[in-house]
């Protein structure tokens, strides 16, 4: 398999085998990393990580993935870089592709991963934008493969917002590897119509299926994985949270849910998690909506700290497995073939 020189921007890109290509790369670099076998292999190159928006995972993933290949890393904040607001998006694609081999994008507009591909000359990667989440899907699916040794015909439900970069990106990834996705979400948190349509073609030469449901009880029935994700993206407005909470309150995995899948089933989550009191965001919706939603009265918002302390639980794992499928997104689109 030669991604060299391939973007990561969407799954949507990607086939079923070079998806598989890239899980099954990432388990042997994270093999070779557990056994202490060194995989320098890149240290002629240098990649830049572009973040509008912070991240622990993801920025801490394409460092670390970056260092262990032996590349030179620049990380941009914020504030760190000029783009958007002195530069235009094509100038500095065009400004970074010249300094570096490859660069990484975390931000807000799909649109502005897409022109630092087309007018940057080097691989760019898709750390977050509002539409699309690759890189976690890639973990998400090393974590389950590791668990059941196979993707094909996994039962997987997806609860809350279905029709943010998550929802999509999960949906997407399910039809493209033959897995039976649910979205168990309000109506009108659906993916789109245009998404859905896209994915039930790919399911068709896949064997995945797609449901889709607003009963909590129907999308955990006799399921392997239970996901969920925050209900409001980090920096929106309290009026937001208050609307999300009486919205999705009613889809926080808790001890019935995970009950009502099958025993061997396991929850997965992308974090940051509000489980509890012990961060500012917990606290502050406890203090202000734990009189009026009783499940969230102890800052637990998507998941409750029972199922993410449980046994059950595999989301540190899944944390960990950020940096092995970055690592081997990074390495198959820098070299031709690793040895």
């Amino acid at each position: 398999m030669n991604l060299k020189g391939r973007h990561l921007l969407t799954l949507l890109d990607y086939t079923q085998e070079e998806i598989q290509y890239l899980i099954d790369l990432a388990a042997r670099l994270k093999k070779e990393k557990k056994e202490g076998i060194p995989h320098k292999v890149l240290t002629n190159k240098n990649v830049v990580l572009l973040f509008q928006k912070d991240s622990t995972r993801t920025r801490c993933a394409f460092e670390a993935g970056a260092l262990d290949l032996g590349m030179g890393v620049t990380y941009l904040g914020p504030t760190g870089s000029q783009m958007g607001k002195k530069e235009s998006v094509k100038d500095t694609a065009r400004v970074l592709g010249g300094m570096y081999d490859g660069i990484e994008f975390r931000g807000y507009k799909q649109s502005d991963v897409e022109l630092l591909a087309e007018y940057s000359g080097v691989p760019v990667w898709n750390g977050l934008t509002d539409l699309y989440h690759p890189t976690q899907i890639l973990a998400d699916f090393l974590t389950i493969q590791e668990h059941f040794k196979t993707l094909k015909g996994i039962k997987f439900t997806y609860f809350g917002d279905a029709r943010n970069n998550m929802g999509n990106s999960l949906m997407i990834g399910a039809a493209k590897m033959g897995m039976h996705f649910t979205a168990c979400a309000p109506k009108s948190l659906w993916p789109t119509k245009d998404l859905i349509d896209r994915c039930q073609v790919i399911a068709k030469t896949s064997g995945a299926t797609l449901s889709f449901t607003e009963d909590p009880m129907i999308g955990s029935k006799d399921v392997d994985v239970l996901y969920t994700d925050v209900w409001v993206s980090m920096g929106e407005p309290q009026e937001v949270w208050d609307a999300r909470i009486k919205q999705l309150h009613p889809y926080q995995v808790n001890a019935k849910l995970m009950k009502n899948a099958k025993p061997t089933a396991i929850f997965m989550h992308c974090l940051p998690a509000f489980h509890g009191l012990d961060t500012e965001v917990g606290s502050e919706i406890a203090k202000n909506f734990g009189h009026i939603y009783p499940a969230v009265k102890q800052g637990e918002l998507e998941v409750t700290d029972e199922v993410i302390e449980s046994k059950q639980s595999v989301v540190f794992q899944e944390a960990e497995n950020r940096m092995h499928t970055i690592k081997a997104a990074m390495l198959a689109s820098l070299v031709e073939k690793y040895e």
